[in-house]
């Protein structure tokens, strides 16, 4: 049994896990209203799904951080003993689900001494340099190892050394015991849940999980992305953010045209995440509105001739979108990492279901952008935005422009751009974001949004786009809103006048557009240099993003954040 050393001191493990500075995110609670009016089979089936999510969870520690699950471990023999400092730090190990993580203000936080984040995670050796990785696969091809080669750079494999080699195992095969108790719970909740679709896609989802086989997946992913009226939601999320080594290949010229010459496409590992939840019918009703216009804004995407996309103008959009009360997120999907996911759009570009005819999936997280604290948001917007402005300030209007980056994740071109490598999920976010102003003028105009509506997205979207503090390159989510907010300010979408933000409202949308045509041609021509310049001219942390987020960390404290699930652990125990 290993030991390990605590990295944080008890000042600052007190300080992270007071209230003041641990945000908490609360799911469903054990006697919430949304559990109790199910019928008693998806009650039953819910127990099970629960269950399913957690063993993920294990599984994604592993593959997240070589050290995760004995540091746990350590963590609770330690508490047993009555140590404070374990048991605090175990608050944030359950909060970031890992070790290694980044806080709000875009430290990086590492629970233990010695063990810090690498960039193949836990799905690479953790000794193995980009040097080494570039070298040993050039090796391999130029030896023949063609179809070795290709096990290692798949997005669902963990690479091991096997002597001067590398190789790659498909994650089924390299925690079958674990996959094989999930695939149990879930062939148990299609016996009792009560929708034949649902319960369909769970034992195409079981029989995924017994075997290593990428099309078993694809069919399950084509079959969850047709749910739309089903009580229960289950995802297995599978998105390749965290993978910083995979990515580098491209930087390798020789590397790269070995591997195009075999015809491997480099695609950055999978991280699995869990998400178990309860339909919201009229939170869906009010997503669906704006599914009749996704043609439409296809039609209307930058260059749309020159590429095939997911939503096709001339058919009905396979598009499904569902508005979820969560009752857990486990794993990637959970992980309070200097934020967490309001939404997603999956299946990826990168998965096999698109090119057998599947559709995509949207799900939006209820209890996740629930505002709790009105009085803060108030301290906020007087502190940083022109107060004749409040009044289009608007929350809802978030989640009016959350739903539009979801979707605008299937406008454009459909191919993954894996050529862009460390910026394609940056590019790829910054283009989700500009879809999602761009159209704002259209929308309205077709009548999905009133005059009121417009100005309220167009304002809550720029007052929301500033942050606590400049974050790293690997945060493309956070990466993408700096690069936006020196963009918006140099063509006059914005100004800051006496310290707060005024809005130009009326140049707003025409400058999203016009950042749009920008990255939608990076994507199309799918080169590595033009993309890095493009992000690496527009990422700078100017005068201004100081001076508001400066004004931000007086209001906001909050340094890690966690999700609390109340009706999760009861179902656990049952």
């Amino acid at each position: 049994m290993r030991e390990f050393e605590f990295n944080l001191s008890m000042e600052e493990l007190e300080k992270r896990t007071h209230k003041d500075y641990l945000m908490t995110k609360k799911m469903l609670k054990a006697d919430a209203p949304e559990y109790l009016e199910l019928a008693q089979g998806d009650r039953e089936a819910l127990k099970h799904l629960v269950k399913a999510a957690y063993i993920l969870e294990k599984i994604n520690m592993q593959i997240d951080c070589h050290h995760n699950l004995e540091f746990k471990a350590f963590l609770e023999r330690e508490i047993e003993k009555g140590n404070k400092q374990a048991e605090l730090t175990k608050i944030l190990f359950d909060a970031q689900k890992g070790i290694n993580a980044i806080d709000t203000m875009s430290n990086k936080i590492n629970l233990a001494k010695g063990i810090v984040e690498m960039p193949g995670k836990g799905v690479y050796p953790e000794d193995l340099s980009k040097e080494e990785f570039h070298a040993i696969l050039t090796k391999m091809l130029n030896e023949g190892k063609t179809e070795e080669v290709k096990k290692i750079l798949t997005q669902r494999s963990v690479v091991e050394r096997d002597g001067e080699y590398l190789k790659g195992t498909d994650y089924i095969d390299k925690f079958k015991n674990d996959f094989a108790k999930m695939a149990d719970e879930l062939e148990l909740a299609s016996k009792v849940s009560t929708n034949s679709d649902f319960n369909e896609y769970l034992e195409l989802q079981a029989k995924a999980l017994r075997t290593a086989d990428p099309m078993l997946d694809a069919y399950a992913d084509k079959k969850w992305a047709t749910l739309q009226d089903t009580p229960l939601e289950f995802t297995i999320t599978r998105e390749n953010y965290e993978d910083e080594m995979t990515g580098t290949i491209v930087e390798n010229k020789e590397l790269s045209e070995l591997l195009e010459k075999h015809r491997i496409s480099p695609i950055p590992k999978d991280f699995l995440g869990g998400r178990v939840g309860i339909v919201n019918k009229k939170g869906t009703e009010a997503l669906m509105a704006i599914k009749q216009y996704l043609p439409t804004l296809a039609q209307n995407m930058p260059f749309s001739d020159e590429y095939e996309q997911n939503i096709n103008p001339n058919q009905d959009a396979k598009q499904t979108m569902v508005d979820v009360d969560l009752v857990a997120v486990t794993g990637d999907v959970g992980e309070y990492r200097g934020g967490i996911t309001l939404a997603e759009n999956l299946p990826n570009d990168d998965k096999l279901s698109l090119t057998i005819g599947g559709g995509r999936r949207n799900v939006y997280h209820r209890q996740i952008r629930f505002i709790s604290d009105m009085k803060k948001l108030q301290e906020r917007l007087d502190e940083i935005l022109d107060k004749e402005q409040h009044q289009y300030y608007l929350d809802e209007a978030d989640h009016w422009f959350t739903i539009g980056h979801e979707n605008a994740h299937s406008l454009g071109p459909k191919k993954a751009c894996e050529t862009l490598g460390k910026y394609r999920n940056i590019i790829e976010e910054n283009k989700a974001d500009m879809g999602a102003l761009a159209f704002v003028d259209l929308l309205t105009e077709l009548g999905m949004y009133t005059e009121e509506q417009r100005k309220q997205i167009i304002v809550t979207t720029i007052a929301d786009n500033f942050l606590k503090s400049k974050p790293t390159l690997s945060q493309a989510h956070r990466v993408r809103t700096v690069m936006q907010n020196k963009y918006f300010a140099e063509r006059g979408a914005y100004d800051i006048i006496d310290g707060k933000i005024h809005v130009n409202i009326e140049k707003v949308v025409p400058i999203a557009k016009e950042m749009l045509s920008e990255i939608v041609r990076i994507q199309i021509e799918g080169d590595f240099e033009k993309a890095e310049k493009y992000v690496l001219d527009n990422f700078i942390w100017t005068d201004n993003l100081e001076l508001i987020a400066q004004k931000l960390q007086k209001i906001n404290k909050t340094l890690n954040g966690r999700t609390e699930s109340e009706l999760a652990q009861k179902l656990l125990k049952e």
